[in-house]
């Protein structure tokens, strides 16, 4: 990756809160236009890491550069070239959209405020709600709001942190629709997320648990390259079989999936002798692509907190 074109370029980041080490020597690179999905479970250093990014949290060692910018230096530098976007809606919810909008585009110091705070409501499809309240706003418009509110200022970066918990599937598939369009302007994106289909829906991936970040990459790449081969099983006392399973050899794990089993091996000869009893008419087995859900509950599995 030409460093040129990094946004992002940090190395053994650390950062511990009294005995608890949170983030432990994270190394991450982004480049410009590109969406990484940052993933792990709560808890995991996710929300610590994009506080440190922003200089909102000071790390305790390591270094790096953001946007061009010294992350422990120069991290006022960097504030203004950002749009942070919290877990929690973190706007005015006493002032109507307009005036959330005009009151952050003054905070920035926007040029031609007003025309900018109009072309942001057209831009976002909120016009119709302009004059409403924005705590009287779902959930997906309170969320169009905050992402409106993020590139008011023309940032060259966004963190945003688990931005869509809580909303429902239609209003996910627009904001990332809304995201990528974003990128293909030049916008660079690093977005905590729990949800699969969006993990999907980025250019990189990094599974961080615990501190200590797990795996990096393209999906396509990290599928590969945790050598699983799965089957799906259909049929009868599925809780039964999945008890039965999991314990046998060659067998690396066992997840329910609706009314069926996914079980993942990494030693496919000795898994296909393990299961042929198992092979029967009241059982359907079906060889079927692995996929991220099963990469990631295998990465979490192996930090020892299923």
């Amino acid at each position: 990756m030409n460093d040129r074109e990094l946004v992002i370029d940090v190395e053994g980041l650390t950062k511990s809160f009294g005995p608890k080490t949170v983030v432990k020597d994270l190394n991450i690179q982004v480049a410009r236009g590109e969406i990484f999905g940052f993933l792990g479970p709560n808890g995991s250093g996710k929300t610590t890491f994009i506080r440190m990014l922003c200089g909102l949290l000071r790390p305790d060692s390591g270094s790096g550069v953001c946007l061009g910018y010294d992350i422990l230096k120069e991290s006022s530098r960097i504030k203004p070239l950002v749009g942070y976007m919290s877990q929690r809606f973190s706007l005015y919810e006493d002032l109507t959209v307009r005036e959330n909008l005009d009151f952050m585009a003054r905070i920035y110091k926007v040029k031609n405020r007003r025309k900018t705070v109009s072309a942001c409501i057209e831009r976002f499809g909120i016009s119709g709600f302009s004059d409403q309240l924005a705590g009287s706003l779902s959930g997906g418009w309170k969320q169009r709001l905050a992402l409106a509110a993020c590139i008011l200022h023309e940032p060259k970066l966004l963190l945003l942190d688990e931005p869509t918990a809580g909303v429902d599937p239609g209003a996910r598939r627009d904001f990332w629709d809304q995201v990528h369009e974003l990128a293909s302007e030049g916008i660079t994106a690093l977005i905590s997320t729990h949800y699969m289909d969006e993990a999907e829906r980025c250019k990189r991936l990094g599974y961080i648990a615990y501190g200590d970040l797990l795996a990096s990459g393209k999906a396509e790449d990290l599928i590969r390259n945790s050598g699983l081969s799965t089957w799906r099983v259909a049929g009868g006392d599925m809780s039964g079989l999945s008890k039965t399973l999991k314990p046998l050899p060659g067998v690396e794990q066992v997840v329910a999936f609706g009314n069926t089993l996914h079980i993942s091996t990494r030693d496919t000869d000795r898994f296909q002798k393990t299961i042929l009893p198992y092979k029967n008419g009241e059982h359907r087995w079906t060889r079927i692509d692995t996929s991220l859900e099963e990469v990631f509950i295998d990465l979490m599995r192996s930090t020892g907190n299923p």
